[in-house]
């Protein structure tokens, strides 16, 4: 609980800045300039961007782009675990078209309102958003076609909880396409035990192994991680500082052991597991 809410303050605290002109990064950091810009910089380009109110894009606090890899069709139902303020469900209402919906799902009160005010300044109307935890989707079984999320689970204490209400949510045949923070190799305990670094998005994060393990113990088959950016010494420099953490002596040992990754799986079309089907 007590990671949970350090989460949720500063996720809040990012929300409140960029209401006040700031802007945001990856873990609701301080509002520098290149603030986390190895891992939140240059993940949408300007065609996706331009019509979207300037506070959505702020507000990104993401490390990939799930929608432009989550392949979406017109018609479909897209949970996006996490939506801050809304840049990936805005996106996803688009390719989804007035017969498709997106929903939004956050827990942090000041992300929900900039993303709320963010749909109405987009004039989007397939789009809720609702207020919640992804450990407990307020949605019924099988309701969605798509799950999306941008570094997001890897801030969960429960990750197992996520996966299995995921595949929950998902239809029969539902997709799981989620942006994530993955570890490759051993990552240094001074790292893992940071509070700080849970809530920026390094600390949290599953060794790849462990992340494609939890989505088959939870009824997922067709597990692929693909790698969008690894990071190196120098970006581990810039993610660590100011995190109460020996840079010098750390950043060595991270160099190439964390990634942003885009993550999918299927739920299978049909089964008989808790959650297959309705």
């Amino acid at each position: 609980m007590e990671l949970k809410e350090v989460v949720r303050e500063k996720y809040g605290e990012a929300a409140v800045r960029v209401r006040l002109g700031g802007s945001s990064c990856c873990g609701a950091a301080a509002a520098l300039e290149n603030c986390c810009d190895p891992i939140t910089s240059n993940l949408y380009d300007a065609t996706q961007t331009g019509s979207l109110p300037e506070d959505a894009v702020l507000a990104s606090l993401g490390c990939g782009n799930p929608t432009a890899l989550a392949e979406l069709k017109a018609g479909e139902t897209v949970l996006d675990l996490g939506s801050g303020g809304g840049i990936d469900v805005l996106l996803s209402a688009r390719r989804v078209g007035p017969a498709g919906k997106a929903y939004g799902l956050d827990m942090t009160d000041e992300m929900l309102s900039l993303a709320r005010d963010n749909q109405l300044r987009a004039g989007v109307d397939n789009v809720e958003f609702l207020k919640g935890e992804i450990e407990h989707i307020p949605l019924p079984d099988s309701s969605v076609d798509v799950i999306i999320s941008n570094c997001v689970i890897n801030l969960s204490g429960d990750k197992d909880r996520v996966m299995r209400e995921a595949f929950r949510v998902l239809k029969p045949g539902g997709r799981f396409a989620v942006s994530d923070v993955v570890t490759r190799g051993e990552v240094p305990a001074d790292v893992r035990k940071n509070m700080l670094l849970w809530v920026g998005c390094i600390a949290g994060a599953l060794d790849d192994y462990q992340y494609v393990a939890k989505l088959a113990k939870a009824g997922f088959d067709g597990i692929d991680i693909e790698p969008t950016r690894v990071y190196n010494v120098e970006d581990a420099r810039t993610f660590l500082s100011g995190q109460g953490v020996d840079v010098d002596a750390i950043a060595p040992q991270v160099d190439g052991k964390f990634m942003s990754a885009f993550i999918r799986a299927t739920k299978p079309a049909s089964c008989c597991a808790p959650g297959c089907c309705s």
